[in-house]
């Protein structure tokens, strides 16, 4: 059978030169990346991984905050102790500016990618997850960058959502089996004050860079 996937977010290409982020030590930054074992929220961070999906998956393509070319959009179905950031649709660096209230979580993902059934065919739950851990192998540059500390050691930040998903489960529902993989960050809350945040990654088929100014009030 003829299966077509679709990618929803296919995420971005880093074009701004690494050379040009800093490259302090990344002890200040670090204390901020929560370990992908440690639950957030009641949660393990392969559930908020589905949630972020579920998430971005809510929102028509045209009004998405990940389609969002200023932030403007940043705080749409916002809710509880984590708050989720955007990556964008395209290859071009995208640069937002998102006001944030303080005590919150932040979950984004360096580069991720999504596994749906086609609109004419059927897929299994299995040849999802397949699928998308096989579209999220070989990773080729990782990137982290919070008030110019550079965070390294991304290659463990790897989540697959635990299962398939609906993911259109908080717009009616109807997308389903869906599977994601990924590379993905959980910040603590961050003071309050102006933070800026760039992050991205490169895989062979997509690749993605954004730059957040987060005013945490």
């Amino acid at each position: 059978m003829d299966l077509r996937l679709r990618k929803l977010i296919p995420i971005c290409l880093l074009v701004f030169p690494l050379s040009s982020l800093a490259v302090a030590a990344d002890i200040d930054g670090a204390r901020f990346v929560v370990p992908t074992s440690e639950d957030v929220a009641g949660h393990s961070q392969a559930d908020w991984s589905r949630a972020w999906w579920q998430w971005a998956g809510s929102f028509q393509r045209f009004d998405s905050p990940v389609a969002d070319k200023t932030g403007a959009r940043c705080q749409l179905k916002q809710s509880g102790a984590v708050w989720f950031l955007a990556g964008t649709y395209g290859t071009r660096r995208t640069i937002r500016t998102c006001t944030i209230p303080a005590g919150k979580y932040l979950f984004f993902p360096l580069i991720n990618y999504v596994v749906t059934p086609s609109y004419t065919g059927s897929l299994t739950c299995e040849y999802a997850m397949q699928e998308a851990r096989r579209m999220t192998d070989g990773v080729s540059s990782l990137v982290l960058d919070l008030d110019a500390k550079t965070i390294s050691n991304l290659e463990t930040r790897r989540l697959a959502t635990s299962g398939c998903f609906d993911l259109a489960a908080l717009a009616g529902g109807g997308v389903a089996p869906s599977a994601g993989d990924g590379y993905y960050i959980m910040l603590r809350p961050l003071a309050r004050g102006t933070h800026t945040l760039n992050f991205g990654g490169i895989l062979p088929g997509m690749s993605q860079a954004v730059t957040y100014t987060l005013h945490v009030e």
